[in-house]
């Protein structure tokens, strides 16, 4: 099953082609982890490290958008957090939950993003770590770099690398993920305790898609270069929403939505983990490929998903674009949630209650069972009066 809204665009939600060209790659001291995991950069054989990278990816966009049509700068400043937690939230699923030491890119096209944008990202780091520091979260900027390319970019870039050590008594290898295990899933949308307002739920991912899904044709012609050239005619910008319009079911603007910064769950799982650690056997960060993320991960294993979430109100409009069916929402998008703890079915309540303290909703979205397909993983999604099989 393909994603056509989303590969008609030139991406793919399931990274067919990278997963190709990596595949003769060593996979590591744990091979079927969550992020790649190498010896000790220190040569301490008790520990490992874990470097990762990753960015807003064409979130950044959708800012440009907004400064062009504001002259605000300050919508730049969520990019920076979006670039960050999706390194730290990929590395929470090894069990990385502090000392972690950061380095960012920022490539832009200097004609069109200027001091004051930059500015705006830089200070949305120092903003995000400091959140976390008051957390408990122990990060650390050590440096980046800002290039202009322009004759590459047509208006930003932001990329970040971060670096972990941890004990290797700690990692969690999602490997382990067996049959008759719970799914606990870990909601995107809402307001947490620890965010500053309603979160959208949107992430970082599948924004290429949000965007141009929702977007009004008046953006194309207003500013062409917040989009790549090799689009097939109609693709790009097609829906019906203006940036500044209300979004139905939700208090922000369709433009506030799309940029809703990507919520962390650090302080969440760094609560969990002393609590039942030992009956966890696989986090999952439910990012390229939405909701069938998992299949990527054990073996044999067949996710069945039959209590989701309702989907927060920036789903159900990208829905109503009718270009996308609901088979492929689940491939492009996280649907309600962005994260999913495979635990001991006597853990689910404990995890759902920690949760509660940090006003995150969650909930017990489904469980694992033997693939009918012998090694290979298989995905059952119900919702709505309807099945979904991948």
């Amino acid at each position: 099953m393909k994603a056509e809204a989303y590969l008609s665009r030139g991406v793919s939600p399931t990274k067919e082609d990278v997963k190709k060209a990596v595949s003769g790659q060593s996979a590591g001291l744990y091979p079927g982890s969550f992020c790649k995991i190498i010896p000790d950069l220190a040569q301490d054989p008790a520990w490992c490290t874990v470097i990762h990278a990753d960015g807003a990816g064409t979130k950044s966009a959708a800012a440009y958008l907004m400064f062009r049509e504001t002259g605000d700068p300050s919508w730049f400043t969520g990019i920076a957090q979006d670039s960050l937690i999706m390194n730290t939230d990929d590395l929470l699923c090894v069990g990385a939950v502090g000392g972690f030491k950061i380095s960012n890119t920022i490539g832009r096209n200097a004609h069109r993003v200027d001091t004051s944008c930059l500015k705006a990202i830089i200070g949305g780091y120092d903003r995000i770590i400091e959140d976390l520091r008051q957390m408990g979260i122990d990060l650390e900027m050590t440096g980046g770099e800002t290039a202009d390319v322009g004759d590459l970019v047509r208006t930003v870039i932001c990329d970040s690398t971060v670096v972990v050590r941890l004990p290797r008594s700690q990692v969690i290898q999602a490997s382990a993920i067996r049959p008759g295990q719970a799914i606990v899933g870990l909601a995107s949308f809402g307001q947490t305790s620890y965010e500053r307002r309603e979160n959208s739920g949107i992430g970082s991912n599948g924004l290429t898609a949000a965007r141009h899904l929702l977007l009004h044709g008046d953006y194309l012609l207003r500013y062409p270069e917040s989009c790549s050239d090799t689009l097939p005619e109609g693709k790009a910008y097609c829906g019906n929403w203006h940036l500044q319009d209300p979004l139905p079911g939700s208090q922000l603007s369709v433009g506030e939505a799309i940029l809703s910064p990507t919520r962390t769950y650090l302080p969440v799982i760094r609560a969990i983990l002393p609590a039942v650690g030992g009956q966890i056997s696989g986090v999952i960060h439910c990012t390229g490929g939405g909701q069938i993320k998992c299949r990527d991960f054990g073996r044999g294993i067949r996710y069945v998903k039959d209590n989701l979430f309702p989907a927060p109100p920036i789903f159900r409009a990208i829905a109503q674009s009718q270009e996308v069916g609901a088979a492929e929402m689940y491939q492009i998008f996280n649907m309600g949630h962005r994260l999913e703890i495979y635990c001991d079915e006597s853990a689910a309540e404990t995890i759902i209650g920690i949760c509660g303290r940090f006003n995150l909703e969650a909930r017990k979205v489904g469980h694992t069972e033997a693939s009918s397909a012998g090694h290979i993983n298989e995905v059952l999604i119900r919702d709505q009066g309807q099945e979904y099989f991948y």
